[in-house]
């Protein structure tokens, strides 16, 4: 982890250890970075509730609660998505912070409307909910390591 993110995650502990709340994570194209990147701060167990890693559409409806309907009008990689995937990992997890990620890390699997490196984002903190879409560029692990790095920027600016 380079210093600019381990501080981001320093600080997001700290604001949520003052205020005695937890957080959680919904992970798909990162497969559990984020999580994983959380946690390898020493005392993040202080703060940090758990992750659900649903990279397939079937467990971001099971155990996210994501409406099928979301997924075929709209797909994973989707504002839409995102927000019901936060919404039910803070409820799943039961807690007021969170923090969902699904995008396109590549090589594959990109279109003209969503290419590789299309990435939705979208965190909740206490009754606001907010998304953003990012288009990274590079490599699969660079484009997870950039989501990862702007998923708890995000959280951690707010």
């Amino acid at each position: 982890m380079d210093s600019d993110t381990q501080g981001l995650v320093m600080s997001l502990g700290d604001f949520l250890r003052s205020r005695g709340c937890r957080m959680a994570t919904a992970e798909s194209c990162t497969g559990g970075l984020a999580a994983s990147t959380l946690t390898d701060v020493a005392g993040s167990s202080d703060w940090f509730e758990g992750g659900v890693v649903a990279y397939d559409n079937r467990i971001k409806m099971r155990l996210l609660a994501v409406p099928e309907e979301v997924l075929v009008r709209n797909g994973a990689v989707s504002r839409e998505c995102v927000e019901a995937m936060v919404l039910g990992v803070c409820d799943l997890m039961r807690v007021p912070v969170g923090v969902a990620i699904s995008g396109i890390a590549g090589p594959g699997g990109g279109s003209p409307e969503k290419p590789v490196g299309t990435v939705w984002m979208a965190w909740k903190c206490f009754d606001r909910v907010w998304s953003r879409v990012f288009l990274f560029q590079g490599q699969r692990r660079e484009i997870k390591a950039q989501s990862v790095h702007a998923a708890i920027s995000g959280l951690a600016r707010a």
